[in-house]
């Protein structure tokens, strides 16, 4: 299992990035892909809608293509079943993402918590917790959430 979980994760590698630096990136994709798979994971339901809303932010996030982004989702979700908390995710979030960034990231969670029609309190939770580890302003926060309620499209994710 550790070979294929090797083998998915050099697949998602972007392409040129060697080295530190390309090592750097897949930890960042791969823990941004963990934090959405969470949010999918946290009402105990894996609908279509919320995979294909994981799957959109992260073809947003970082412009894979969809099988790219498809073996990223398989890869956190085994991340997801192993990890014992979120602070590992989110402070390597924390280290490489502006505010703005981190801002959408939140915007695209929620976007996923929404995907099925509704929100459980414990996807509400999750958010809550993330959202506090990203220091993301209850204001910007609450935004963010009602954004997603009402579908409104991506704002600009650099």
């Amino acid at each position: 299992m550790l070979k294929t979980l090797k083998q998915l994760f050099d697949q998602i590698a972007p392409p040129g990035g060697g080295g530190a630096s390309g090592n750097d990136e897949h930890r960042l994709r791969l823990a941004t892909a963990v934090l959405l798979v969470e949010v999918m994971r946290a009402d105990g339901h894996f609908g279509a809608a919320e995979q294909a809303a994981v799957r959109a932010a992260l073809v947003e996030k970082f412009e894979l293509a969809a099988d790219e982004a498809e073996r990223l989702v398989e890869l956190a979700t085994s991340t997801a079943k192993e990890a014992t908390d979120l602070f590992g995710f989110t402070s390597r979030l924390n280290e490489r993402f502006s505010d703005a960034q981190k801002l959408r990231m939140v915007e695209l969670m929620w976007a996923v918590a929404y995907a099925d029609g509704s929100l459980a309190d414990h996807e509400r939770h999750l958010m809550w917790r993330v959202a506090d580890l990203l220091h993301v302003p209850q204001g910007a926060y609450v935004l963010a959430r009602q954004r997603a309620a009402a579908g409104v499209g991506p704002r600009s994710s650099s």
